[in-house]
């Protein structure tokens, strides 16, 4: 149940903003200004080196069950274990790793894999993936997610990159699970920030409300 609750709170939620940086205090205030916008699911990625401790932090702050925090740009099964002691409820790689997707099974928590091809995806469903990354987004257009699922309806993808304000709402219409937005979203002032997943947010729900 542990990992279905998560799952249906990363579904529910939508948009999952990747944090980046390069200390605490500035992860801490990436995500909090995007927590104060309404995006609530957190990617802490581990191209911060404070990542482990940015997760802890959160964690600690925040007791809204709407809340996810997760770890990203999770290279292998080491460093997802640091992230899960931490507290991490979800685990997402640019890549798919086997080793990985062995630890979150074990401890029924989500990974998230980076695939570009239908075989990638498949591989990765066949770990257990429950949702995988479509990585570079970019590369693919929204239009890549309703022609995988048409021979496989099973799939759910989350498109990371190329995914912005303009665009997310095609991204839904085309049958993306959820959004990973990284710069468009994390990227300003925290006032900034905070303004722009409220937009996001509305995109989302205007997604939902279409159907």
């Amino acid at each position: 149940m542990k990992r279905q609750n998560i799952l249906k709170k990363l579904s529910d939620n939508g948009v999952v903003a990747v944090v980046r940086g390069n200390s605490i205090d500035e992860g801490m205030s990436i995500s909090k200004a995007c927590i104060e916008g309404g995006v609530v699911s957190i990617e802490v990625t581990y191209t911060n080196p404070s990542a482990t401790d940015i997760i802890k932090e959160l964690k600690s702050q925040y007791n809204d069950p709407n809340i996810v925090i997760g770890a990203g740009s999770v290279l292998d099964s080491e460093t997802a274990k640091i992230a899960l002691l931490a507290g991490a409820e979800f685990i997402v790689s640019p890549t798919f790793n086997p080793d990985t997707a062995k630890l979150c099974n074990r401890y029924q928590i989500p990974y998230i894999p980076g695939c570009m091809t239908i075989t990638e995806m498949v591989t990765a469903i066949e770990h257990g993936s429950d949702i995988v990354k479509l990585f570079p987004g970019n590369v693919f257009g929204p239009s890549f997610i309703k022609s995988a699922k048409a021979p496989l309806p099973q799939l759910n993808i989350m498109p990371s990159g190329g995914v912005d304000i303009d665009n997310v709402e095609e991204w839904f219409k085309n049958g993306a699970c959820a959004v990973s937005v990284g710069g468009k979203l994390t990227s300003g002032t925290p006032e900034e920030i905070t303004e722009k997943a409220k937009k996001f947010m509305e995109k989302f729900k205007k997604a939902n409300e279409r159907g």
